[in-house]
């Protein structure tokens, strides 16, 4: 079993697509509740017999999903996916982007690719597989606010480690073409507001003008950047091989004649794994008590005011890269069943990261082409669907049920 291989594959099963244009018909864009999928979804699998455990964000409208079917002696494989997509707002599509359209080989729909199509497989499949049959179970983690940066998913991995439940491997199925990919960069987005004084733009010299200051704080991020770029060890098998920080948004002032007391700006730093991000945030504090603080000062003194500067930074979003050894048994059995020469790495970020800082070894692999996630007339494949769903079989099979199954498999060489 340990030697099959997916081979060619044109059309998911009518349950997979049924699933699918369910599971789009949902709108759960980040900034509102995905509680109606995710309480679907625990029926669902409850009906199948699984285990199920919710746990909920603060405010108690969103929920991440935590699912076991089958028990055993081992432990398990999570097969892992955000529930959220992001927002069509200004976008032209040519379909509802909340229902589910067929048009050609293509499945049209927001969360089609990203990353529905993995859930929809996950769900479908399971019922083939009897729980009394299987080695170990199988589990099942979807997520929320996961576009806004891996924000739900650390309450359901506490959760785990908590009640003692340690899967030992995790694929999540965001957006590979069903390539396996064992690495990604880690990322850090910032918010920092830059705090001066106001005053009528013709005496300047009363004001500390935010937006001056931002500025000289922006430059010096930018060299930062640079610097990396030519001094850190580049990694080839990303497509950016090396660690990038950009500015993003700004916002200061509010009219032509007034020079502004606040500027607010944002910018993240995606940096490649085994790099620590708190070197970039500690030369920037640094560099504001050293330089910017005290020139700050002496402008208050000068404009005679009690007046004084101030910067804050505040980090919106974090998680951390993903390097799973190319010779762990997840990565390799992937390699193998997809008939793969290699894992790759990709420069996009995903729950992969927390899941392997959890100490639960991840493999990133799933439907469809990042390329065409969140834009108008998002879409997802038949062929793309196919071959998760023969990849999921046998991973199952050669992980959790063993020459028993060797009835069911599908699709493999």
């Amino acid at each position: 079993m340990e030697n099959t291989r997916i081979v060619s594959a044109t059309r998911p099963s009518s349950d997979t697509l049924a699933l699918l244009s369910t599971l789009i018909g949902f709108n759960t864009v980040s900034r509102d509740s995905n509680l109606g999928l995710i309480e679907w979804v625990r029926d669902y699998l409850q009906k199948l017999g699984a285990n199920v455990r919710l746990t909920y964000d603060p405010t108690g409208k969103k929920a991440n999903l935590f699912a076991s079917y089958g028990e055993g002696p081992g432990f398990g494989t999570v097969f892992s996916g955000h529930t959220d997509v992001v927002p069509v707002d200004g976008q032209e599509w040519g379909t509802d982007p909340f229902v589910a359209t067929a048009m050609g080989d293509r499945i049209h729909g927001r969360g089609s690719c990203d990353m529905k199509g993995f859930l929809a497989v996950c769900l479908s499949r399971l019922p083939r597989f009897s729980s009394e049959n299987l080695l170990t179970p199988v589990h099942f983690s979807f997520s929320y606010d996961e576009e806004l940066g891996c924000l739900g998913v650390g309450g359901l991995l506490d959760d785990l480690k908590a009640n003692g439940i340690t899967p030992t491997a995790c694929i999540v199925g965001e957006p590979t073409m069903m390539l396996p990919v064992l690495a990604h960069k880690g990322k850090r987005a910032y918010r920092c507001c830059v705090h001066g004084h106001s005053a009528h733009s013709s005496s300047p010299q009363l004001a500390i003008n935010a937006v001056d200051f931002t500025a000289e704080l922006i430059v010096k991020i930018r060299d930062i950047a640079q610097r990396i770029r030519g001094s850190e060890t580049w990694d080839r098998d990303f497509d950016v091989p090396y660690s990038t920080i950009v500015t993003t948004v700004i916002q200061g002032g509010k009219v032509i004649n007034t020079i502004p007391d606040r500027c607010e700006f944002v910018f993240e730093h995606r940096f490649l794994p085994g790099v620590n991000p708190e070197q970039v945030l500690d030369e920037l504090r640094a560099y504001v008590e050293q330089s910017m603080l005290p020139q700050m000062k002496v402008e208050a003194e000068e404009n005679g005011g009690p007046h004084v500067g101030r910067v804050e930074f505040q980090i919106l979003s974090s998680y951390p890269g993903l390097n799973t050894p190319p010779s762990d048994d997840v990565v390799e059995r992937a390699i193998r069943i997809l008939g793969a020469e290699r894992a790759t790495k990709v420069g996009f970020g995903s729950e992969a990261g927390l899941f392997s800082a959890a100490g639960i070894p991840a493999v990133i692999c799933g439907p469809g082409d990042i390329a065409h996630a969140h834009k108008p007339n998002e879409f997802v494949t038949l062929e793309q669907l196919a071959r998760c769903e023969a990849f999921f079989d046998n991973y199952v099979l050669a992980t959790s049920v063993g020459s028993s199954g060797a009835a069911m498999q599908r699709g493999v060489a």
